[in-house]
């Protein structure tokens, strides 16, 4: 029975994957590395930024170019997903802690869905207030 069950949601995932899953998980992974450009990939032409103090609406290119600044100023140690919206809709949110060389920030990023993707339209870096 295992067996059918692993079988069907390998195939699940392989022809109809979830389109949520799949850019969170990438940016997850962009996250732990520190890697601004695998992160941007996934921004919306404008998105709201807020890194420590500094906040503003940029564009795709210019929050890349302030979030690569903020990983060479504070090289990622770990990243640990906390929780994220499960329910199947337009708007999706995943927050976590982040573990620099710097100390530890509260990251918190909102997908939004554009036709078919799932787009970063907010990406936060706070301090962690632990």
């Amino acid at each position: 029975m295992k067996t059918i069950v692993l079988f069907l949601s390998f195939f699940m995932n392989v022809l109809g994957g979830d389109p949520f899953l799949d850019v969170s998980t990438e940016v997850l992974d962009a996250i732990k590395q520190g890697n601004a450009t695998a992160i941007a990939k996934h921004f919306n032409d404008k998105i709201d930024l807020k890194i420590l103090d500094q906040e503003d609406v940029y564009s795709k290119a210019q929050a890349e170019l302030v979030l690569k600044d903020f990983f060479a100023k504070h090289p990622v140690k770990n990243f640990v997903e906390s929780h994220s919206s499960n329910a199947k809709s337009a708007n999706q949110f995943v927050v976590g802690t982040l573990t620099t060389t710097k100390g530890k920030y509260r990251v918190s990023f909102l997908l939004k869905k554009f036709g078919d993707r799932f787009l970063i339209s907010q990406f936060r870096i706070e301090n962690d207030n632990d």
